[in-house]
């Protein structure tokens, strides 16, 4: 996983500038994750809310099982798209604004 520095300096706006094969492969990467609807849907709502709880929060509303909620979660989290907090039994989900602000940014025509 990239360190947060890292990630702070990824990447230039694909409008503006050319990318080097790095910064290609690191959007690439990111945009791949999110090309899937459920994934999709997942950042939209913990965004929204600005947390969420896996169990209490995501099943219902995707009309999946708690695993396929899971699985695409640790997804996200890897990813470093979300970030976990474990409170008790419970794990929650918030937006890394950080890197949602990169993938923006990067195709935006607004600088």
């Amino acid at each position: 996983m990239q360190t947060i520095q890292t990630i702070y300096e990824c990447c230039a706006p694909v409008l503006e500038e050319p990318l080097d094969e790095t910064e290609a492969t690191r959007l690439a990467d990111w945009y791949a994750i999110l090309a899937d609807p459920t994934r999709l849907r997942l950042l939209s709502l913990i965004s929204a809310a600005g947390e969420a709880c896996a169990a209490c929060d995501l099943v219902e509303p995707l009309g999946v099982s708690q695993p396929t909620v899971s699985h695409h979660l640790k997804v996200l989290r890897d990813a470093g798209l979300v970030a976990s907090e474990k409170r008790g039994r419970w794990v929650y989900y918030q937006p890394v604004p950080e890197r949602l602000n990169i993938l923006s940014r990067a195709i935006s025509t607004q600088h």
